[in-house]
C-alpha cells in the first residue's frame, strides 16, 4: 500500500468511525487528508479502486442532489487497517531495538577480545 493509498485509507476508516460502512462525498475525504500532498478527485478514485482491488473495502459510485458521493462498504481488511498499522510500527521499532542490541553486543564482545589479546 503506497502513501496516497494509505491517506484515503486513514480518512475512509476516520469518517465510516468503526462502523462497516458509510456514505460519504469526495470532499468529506478530501478535507482530512493532509493538505501538503495534492489529491485529486481523479487520484482519490484511483486510490478508492486500488483499495478495493486490494480487499480492504466496496465502492459503489453514486449521486445525492447531483453531489457525487461513494457508498463505502468496509471489508474484513479495512476493519483490520488500524490494528494492521500498528503492529507494522511495532515491528518497526522491534527491528530497531533489535539492530541497536547488536551493535552493543558486537562493540561489548569487541572490547572483551581485545583485552584478552592485548595483555
Amino acid at each position: 500500500m503506497n502513501r496516497c493509498e494509505n491517506d484515503v485509507m486513514s480518512a475512509v476508516y476516520c469518517l465510516c468511525d468503526g462502523t462497516d460502512g458509510c456514505l460519504i462525498s469526495p470532499l468529506d475525504i478530501m478535507s482530512i487528508l493532509p493538505a501538503g500532498r495534492k489529491y485529486s478527485v481523479q487520484r482519490l478514485d484511483d486510490a478508492l479502486h486500488l483499495l478495493q482491488t486490494d480487499g480492504y473495502l466496496d465502492v459503489i459510485h453514486s449521486e445525492r442532489k447531483g453531489e457525487k458521493m461513494y457508498v463505502i462498504s468496509l471489508k474484513e481488511s479495512g476493519l483490520a487497517f488500524k490494528r494492521n498499522l500498528k503492529k507494522k510500527r511495532l515491528d518497526i521499532v522491534n527491528k530497531i531495538l533489535l539492530a541497536f542490541v547488536g551493535a552493543v553486543a558486537t562493540f561489548v564482545f569487541g572490547l572483551i577480545l581485545k583485552a584478552i589479546f592485548h595483555v
